[in-house]
């Protein structure tokens, strides 16, 4: 065991330095001259020349490159263009508005959608099987920034219920943290129910069929513990490879779903650093959103040997 996951995160070391370069490569991919782009159409070439020096535009690539690496490592991922500050500290004032919004978010979609889809599998071809599979599909065709847009109208302005934007820092309780994170939790996840739950479904069907199913059923055993007990833990393994390829919609739905609820997150930061062609503090978001999903996706390979120990690479 210890093997395997000495393994698998040695696997995870090629992953990011092609990340990082792919990160890096921003600035020389970029449409036109980043440096003359900053600095805006009123800039003299002066101007431009000293903002091509800070970006380490008029030095060789390979050269740039393996000092930027360096500095990654020591937890170094530059200074924004426009504010001065160190990218890690921008990260580090936006990061705990996501996190929350994403943790909410994959707990509400998990706790949610897997019911659906073992009940839906259970009731096939019923009423109740078609419409939660409706609902599914309703929910991959409406984009997340209709679905948030929706519900802030409803449940903020014509019932007032919830508030319609703003984030409330868990420090000052959790009934205050919680509520201005239902309805954006709901937007986001709403796609990422309907995956979950259509999948789950999927899996269930073939795993209902099999014999070991039929057996525990003949022994007496209750329905739900035949599903949820039996079926389900044998179904696990595609169900829990969704929820980890699902993360990357959280942080690309995070992006417009801070932006429609006005919560200052790193969604918002990414779009006011894209909008002022903050190279360095793009760069820093997007690596770290990047070291984020390669760690989900490690978990989720570790997680299968628990549910499964018969996996190994």
């Amino acid at each position: 065991m210890l093997g395997y996951i000495l393994k698998r995160v040695l696997a995870t070391i090629p992953v990011m330095v092609f990340v990082a370069l792919f990160v890096f490569s921003l600035l020389y991919i970029a449409p036109g001259d980043p440096a003359a782009v900053i600095a805006g159409d009123q800039a003299s070439p002066e101007d431009v020349e000293k903002i091509r020096k800070s970006l380490g535009l008029d030095r060789p690539f390979i050269a740039r490159f393996a000092e930027w690496s360096g500095q990654i490592l020591r937890g170094d991922l530059g200074r924004s263009i426009f504010t001065g500050l160190p990218v890690a500290e921008l990260i580090a004032q936006r990061i705990e508005p996501t996190v929350s919004l994403m943790i909410v978010t994959l707990l509400l979609s998990v706790i949610v959608a897997i019911p659906i889809g073992v009940v839906a599998a259970w009731m096939s071809g019923t009423w109740l099987d078609r419409s939660f599979m409706g609902l599914a599909v309703l929910g991959f065709s409406i984009p997340v920034f209709v679905v948030g847009y929706l519900l802030a109208y409803v449940f903020a302005l014509q019932l007032d219920w919830l508030p319609v934007q703003g984030y409330t820092p868990i420090s000052k309780g959790f009934w205050p943290w919680l509520e201005n994170l239902i309805l954006p939790a709901i937007a986001l996840g709403f796609v990422y129910i309907a995956l979950i739950a259509r999948i789950t479904r999927a899996t269930m069907l073939e795993v209902l069929s099999q014999d070991y199913v039929r057996t525990a059923r003949a022994k007496g055993l209750a329905e739900g513990g035949v599903l949820f007990l039996h079926a389900l833990k044998n179904a696990a393994v595609p169900i829990i490879t969704v929820i980890g390829i699902g993360v990357a919609l959280l942080i690309g739905g995070a992006v417009v779903t801070e932006s429609v609820f006005a919560i200052p997150g790193l969604g918002r930061l990414t779009i006011d650093a894209i909008v002022r062609r903050d190279y360095p503090l793009i760069q820093g978001i997007v690596l770290m959103f990047s070291f984020v999903y390669v760690l989900v996706n490690l978990a989720v390979d570790l997680i299968y040997t628990l549910v499964d120990p018969r996996i190994r690479y």
